[in-house]
């Protein structure tokens, strides 16, 4: 899989390229995640922001330089999807995340100040992503959260691939509760059923769980099924 961020401040990404799954899956060739600055597809100025039409105050990022970007991308891959970060797009969930890591090439776009020219938006980008109802100052940290929720899905990353199965959300349930040795601690116990062997049980225990967890936590979700 081929991943390439579009972006005003590429150092973020240093850092997100030695974190843990996702520089697994860089080493083992699974992934290649590349960064490109703006500011290098702009004019002989780097200027990649110009103020709004219509005296809205803040800073716009430029049609040119993304499209410029995108062009010399295009010239060398075809992409499954340009997807762009906003607030307003579509709330980033666990179907959305599997579907994206099936794909073979994505391009992410960073959208910095009071986001880009939405000419981008209407001709350019062909999925727009939010990680949530809120405002960052710019697009590279939900940019990190979607690759990182991508790129631990491809085959071979988590060491045991049934683990994500598991996953809460994945079955758009909450996950049941997990627990590890020691069996007591401080009085507290394990539940007897996890210890059992019994797996038919388990398996029951943990769907009553998931179900008693989703409608007390997230009853929204039964909305989507």
């Amino acid at each position: 899989m081929r991943i390439d961020v579009l972006t005003l401040f590429p150092d973020v990404f240093d850092s997100l390229n030695s974190f843990s799954i996702i520089k697994k899956a860089i080493d083992s060739k699974k992934v290649e995640v590349n960064t490109y600055n703006l500011r290098d597809y702009a004019d002989n100025s780097r200027k990649v922001d110009d103020y709004p039409y219509g005296g809205i105050p803040g800073m716009v990022i430029k049609i040119e330089p993304i499209d410029n970007c995108i062009e010399y991308l295009k010239k060398k891959n075809n992409y499954d999807e340009i997807i762009y970060l906003t607030p307003d797009g579509v709330l980033l969930n666990q179907k959305e995340s599997n579907y994206l890591s099936n794909l073979k090439n994505i391009i992410i776009i960073c959208g910095h100040y009071k986001g880009v020219d939405h000419r981008v938006r209407e001709h350019i980008v062909t999925k727009e992503i939010s990680i949530g109802d809120y405002v960052l100052s710019g697009g590279e940290l939900p940019a990190a959260v979607l690759c990182d929720s991508i790129i631990r899905l491809l085959p071979g990353i988590i060491g045991d691939e049934s683990s994500a199965l598991s996953d809460t959300f994945q079955d758009n349930l909450i996950a049941p509760p997990i627990y590890t040795r020691p069996e007591i601690y401080k009085g507290l116990k394990v539940p007897k059923v996890l210890l059992s062997g019994n797996q038919s049980e388990i398996q029951k225990w943990n769907d009553d769980k998931s179900l008693e967890r989703t409608k007390l936590l997230r009853p929204n979700l039964f909305d989507n099924e």
